[in-house]
Parts: structure tokens; C-alpha cells; sequence
């Protein structure tokens, strides 16, 4: 029976090189420092002095109820297996989780910060470990990985520390970490096949990938699914990252004129570009990110750049029950497919996005309880098990030790195809708008119907962003 090994075995040594972040701001990529601070896999000793061990709180009386926040909801692949783990985890304990989760868009982030700064925060969340913590762990709302092993020593022990995305902030770990991310292109073969197109492969580029959209759109189909007015942002980041490197990709721009700014500059004009030559939905400024998703998954558009969470809901658009697998029709999930966002200049189309991105953190609220404690720490642990990570994990990777090998059979044809994928894959790298978060995306990213219609220009709505930025 065949077998891979679960993708952290291939990917492990790229995303300790890769997914470091130069999270400082104004950094340029002719710093010759970055503070220690702002490294997101810096591990650093004065930053993770484990405290002595202590007692545990002592074991509650009866049930305990734990209000749990994650991203696990919506299209995401990983929504059933997170309420299969919950379950069972409530089965096996006794306890109950009360699930506040939601799909990860603006609104969600939004939500979270806003819980904590009006004390409503869950007492476990599953969540982003870039800039977007920021705010909550400055104020001291969530405990780091190495207070909790103060008192339970065991805590994550099965996790390669390495691998665990340290704060921006102060350096520390808190968030205990699940599957990776990645971000690549997926495509329809059968609209390729009656446009002419040829199936894209390691080396393409975006010369090519322009003639192509050229040939699809001739044939009468949308080249590109993308909502501009909605959900820019994974054309924004490779947009960006085509006209840097693995290297740069993460180094924010000092200001629009130096050889970063422009490279961004460069890159909302290749967006502005594939616009103007008529590669997105003619309602791209309009339409919501679920309208132009559908239009790839109903056969009306080629192409969908976006992340491995998307898995999940393209197979479910295949199934007659999108929650029941069984009912999954094959012949129509065989005419998808995933491929390498098209190169440009020292990018190669195999230099990915992607890495380790969000984990478990424990809040301050539910440490403090001792009802709650044990229980949070009992179900971070279950959850990011090595029988559990696993099933999260699928075709990304994940941070344990010890990656288990996984049956191809378990897997669906996409899947097998996703991991085909990344096994091809020269780097990876972190993800640049985890680090430039908050209002300063707002020109480039809400802004960015003026920039393709002409209204602003790029170097415009950069340097406004870049400026926000600086001002943080």
C-alpha cells in the first residue's frame, strides 16, 4: 500500500530558513540586523527561561465547560475534523466546549481582538501567531508555552520547538501549533483542455500564464476567479513576491522609494494589469470571494489562487451532501487540480507561500480558573496529539517530532494531488500581509478597485499603507 510521509519530513528545513519574519518596521532588505524581537523563529534563551515547576490547580469537582474560538468553520477542509476531535474529546473527559468558531476573514480578526479588550475572550483560541496576536499578548491576555511547562512540564513536549512561531512581541511561544499553511494556484483541467491550454507545470511563468488567460478567454471562459473588491489578498501577496524573492519577500519597505516599495509598486501594477486585459470576473470589483469561488467550482473560471484550506471546500462543491464525503462524486472533484502560482523574475513558481501560521494559546482568564486549568491544557493536548495533528495536518505539515507515515488511501484525489505538489516545492515563505496588518492594508487591500481602475495610483496607495504603517 502506498505511503508518504506526512509533509513536515520534506518541509521542516525550509520553514526554519523561510518563514522568518523581518516584522520590524520600517525594515528594509538592506538591514544588516533585525532585532531579536521581531524574528518569528528566532528561539531565544533570555526570551524562554522555563520558570520553575509548580502544583497544578487541583481537579475540579464535576464537567467542565470550555468556551473554545478557532478558525476550523466555514469552507475550511479541517471544519469536520474539528468537531469529530471535539466530540470525542468531550466523550473521553466528560467536559463540554462551547464553540464560538468562524471562518478566518477580516471580520473574524476584528472579533477576536475586540473579545479581549472587552474581557470576553474564549479561555482556549485557535488563531494567527503574526502581527495579528499582537495586541492580546501585549496586554498580557494569553500565556506563554514555557509558563504552562512550569507546571505542566509536558506541555507540547511531542512539538520540534523549532518549529513553533515565536511572538513578535517579546520572543515568547504561546500558541502550540496544528498544520501548516500553504498558498498556491488551483485550476479547472477540463477548461484548460478546451481552451488549448497546456497543464501548468514547474517552470511556468507569467508570460505564459498571460497567454494562456489570453486563450481561455477567447474560449469563453473567465480566466481568473478572484473577488478584487473583497478578497485581494492572495494575489497582492505573490503579486508582491514576484517582484522580490524568498529572500525580501518579507522585508517591508522603509518607504515607497526604496527597492522594496517599488517592488510592491511593480506588483499592484501586475495586478492592475491582468485587470485591464479583462482575466477577472467582470463583476470582480463587486463580488463577494464566495461568488467568484463558485464560479471556479461551477466550471465558469480557469483559475483560483488561494490557500490548502480550500481543499476542503472545493471536494465539498463535489459532493451531492457538502458535509457527507460519501456522496462525493470523483469524476467531477478529478476535473480540479493544483499547481505553482506562475513565476516571475527570481521568483520560481516553486518558491510557495506558506509555513506554520496559527496554533492553540491558552488565555490568561482560563489559566487563572482553576476550575478551568487542567481542562484547557487537557484539550490543547488532545487536540494537537500526535494521533490528532495528523488529520489536521493532511497535505500541509505540521510540527511534530515525530511525523507518523499516513495511507494515500485515506486521502481524496485532490489531496493526493496537493501533496504531489508540495513535494515539488523549491522554498517556502512566510506570509507578508502577516506581518503588515492592521489599517496600513487598507489602501492596498480595500483600495484596491482604485488602484486597477486607475483612480489611485500604485505608488499612491502604497505609500499611504506604508505610511499608516510607520505610524503604528
Amino acid at each position: 500500500m502506498m505511503k508518504k510521509r506526512l509533509m513536515a519530513a520534506v518541509l521542516a528545513g525550509a520553514m526554519v530558513l523561510s518563514v522568518t519574519a523581518c516584522g520590524g518596521q520600517g525594515t528594509s532588505s538592506g538591514d544588516t540586523q533585525t532585532p531579536a524581537s521581531t524574528d518569528n523563529n528566532v528561539t531565544s534563551d533570555a526570551g524562554n527561561d522555563t520558570p520553575a515547576e509548580s502544583e497544578p490547580a487541583a481537579e475540579p469537582a464535576g464537567p467542565v465547560e470550555l468556551v473554545v474560538t478557532t478558525t476550523f468553520a466555514g469552507e475550511d477542509t479541517n471544519a469536520q475534523n474539528y468537531k469529530d476531535a471535539v466530540a470525542a474529546w468531550e466523550a473521553e473527559t466528560g467536559n463540554t466546549v462551547v464553540d464560538t468558531s468562524a471562518s478566518a476573514d477580516e471580520t473574524f480578526k476584528a472579533r477576536v481582538v475586540t473579545d479581549f479588550e472587552t474581557g470576553s475572550e474564549p479561555d482556549v483560541l485557535f488563531f494567527f501567531n503574526g502581527a495579528d496576536s499582537n495586541s492580546f499578548i501585549e496586554a498580557g491576555k494569553v500565556v506563554p508555552i514555557d509558563e504552562i511547562r512550569g507546571v505542566y512540564p509536558e506541555y507540547a513536549a511531542n512539538m520540534n520547538d523549532d518549529l513553533i512561531t515565536a511572538s513578535m512581541v517579546d520572543n515568547k511561544k504561546y500558541a502550540v501549533p496544528v498544520n501548516g499553511i500553504w498558498e498556491a494556484m488551483f485550476f479547472n483541467t477540463e477548461i484548460l483542455e478546451e481552451a488549448g491550454v497546456a497543464r501548468p507545470g514547474t517552470d511556468y511563468t507569467m508570460d505564459q500564464f498571460k497567454e494562456d488567460c489570453e486563450k481561455i478567454k477567447a474560449a469563453g471562459y473567465t480566466p481568473i476567479a478572484a473577488a478584487l473588491g473583497n478578497i485581494p489578498h492572495y494575489w497582492w501577496e505573490f503579486a508582491i513576491f514576484n517582484n522580490q524573492s524568498p529572500a525580501t519577500h518579507l522585508d517591508i519597505p522603509a518607504s515607497v522609494d526604496d527597492a522594496s516599495g517599488q517592488a510592491w509598486v511593480a506588483g499592484m501594477n501586475d495586478i492592475k494589469e491582468l485587470y485591464e486585459l479583462g482575466y477577472f470576473p467582470e463583476n470582480t470589483l463587486s463580488a463577494t470571494d464566495d461568488e467568484t469561488f463558485a464560479m471556479f467550482t461551477e466550471g465558469k473560471a480557469a483559475f483560483l489562487v488561494d490557500g490548502s484550506w480550500k481543499v476542503g471546500g472545493i471536494v465539498g462543491a463535489c459532493q451531492s451532501d457538502p458535509d457527507d464525503p460519501s456522496t462525493l462524486d470523483a469524476d467531477k472533484l478529478a476535473k480540479f487540480d493544483v499547481t505553482y502560482v506562475p513565476g516571475k523574475g527570481d521568483r520560481k513558481a516553486t518558491d510557495l507561500i506558506g509555513g506554520i501560521t496559527s496554533g492553540y494559546y491558552i488565555t490568561r482568564k482560563a489559566w487563572e480558573d482553576p476550575e478551568k486549568q487542567a481542562a484547557a491544557v487537557n484539550f490543547v493536548e488532545y487536540m494537537t496529539s500526535d494521533s490528532v495533528v495528523p488529520k489536521f495536518a493532511q497535505h500541509a505539515a505540521s510540527a511534530l517530532k515525530n511525523a507518523p507515515e499516513v495511507d494515500t488511501a485515506e486521502f481524496n484525489a485532490l489531496q493526493i494531488k496537493s501533496m504531489d505538489m508540495m513535494a515539488g516545492a523549491t522554498s517556502l515563505t512566510g506570509v507578508l500581509q502577516d506581518l503588515f496588518q492592521g489599517d496600513c492594508r487598507v489602501p492596498t487591500f480595500d483600495g484596491m478597485p482604485e488602484i486597477v481602475t486607475g483612480r489611485v495610483s500604485a505608488e499612491e496607495a502604497v505609500a499611504e499603507g506604508l505610511e499608516i504603517y510607520s505610524n503604528q
